[in-house]
């Protein structure tokens, strides 16, 4: 396996999170989120446009019902979430909005991966880099992912070589605004349509549990 898709820290439900994350936690009124880590949907702009997209259920939508008041034809112009990888929750497993996401960085180092499922070809690009604050290094402290792709992402050390995270802290805008009807899972079956078996089996370890079953 490649050492850029190894993870640095592994997933844990029984040890407590640092007590600087749990601050952050209650500070922020996080919660758990479907995808892995915490989130606080801390804006939903009150304008709506017309859906952009096909209707049709996602494979999310039985997971978390559409919330009350969703018209099937419309959208909030866009939404802003807080999102926060930890320790013992340490990396997203690969999911696709078909609206456009703008991501900004607020502390923290991680690793994204994105698997461009939406351009031509039988075997899609696989695209990854780091964010974090070393931008002389080439990290990022801002990216944007269109609709259409898949994105995976965990955690990294605070430090190049390091051991110990504070967590990775962002900021997410959907653009229109995000509903779970507009997200699936990637199931392992269609990670290998998508990447070769090769690839498949370096990256099944970034596959959400959500998507197993489908």
């Amino acid at each position: 396996m490649s050492s850029v898709f190894t993870p640095s820290f592994h997933a844990s439900s029984d040890a407590p999170e640092r007590a600087s994350i749990q601050s952050l936690i209650k500070a922020l009124s996080l919660e758990p989120h479907i995808e892995g880590g915490f989130f606080k949907e801390t804006d939903r702009a009150p304008e709506t446009v017309p859906s952009p997209f096909p209707s049709s259920k996602s494979s999310t939508s039985a997971l978390a019902p559409q919330r009350p008041g969703f018209t099937p034809g419309l959208r909030n112009s866009s939404t802003t979430i807080f999102y926060l990888l930890t320790e013992n929750g340490p990396q997203g497993g690969f999911h696709r909005n078909k609206g456009r996401t703008v991501h900004t960085l607020h502390r923290g180092r991680g690793r994204y991966v994105i698997i461009h499922a939406d351009e031509e070809g039988s075997q899609k690009r696989i695209e990854t880099f780091v964010v974090g604050q070393n931008v002389e290094k080439g990290e990022r402290l801002q990216w944007i992912v269109e609709g259409g792709k898949f994105k995976a992402s965990f955690l990294l050390p605070d430090e190049e070589n390091g051991k110990e995270s504070r967590g990775l802290l962002i900021s997410e805008v959907v653009v229109p605004g995000f509903e779970y009807c507009d997200h699936d899972f990637l199931a392992p079956e269609h990670l290998k349509e998508l990447v070769g078996s090769t690839k498949a089996e370096e990256l099944s370890w970034l596959l959400s549990p959500l998507g197993m079953g489908q």
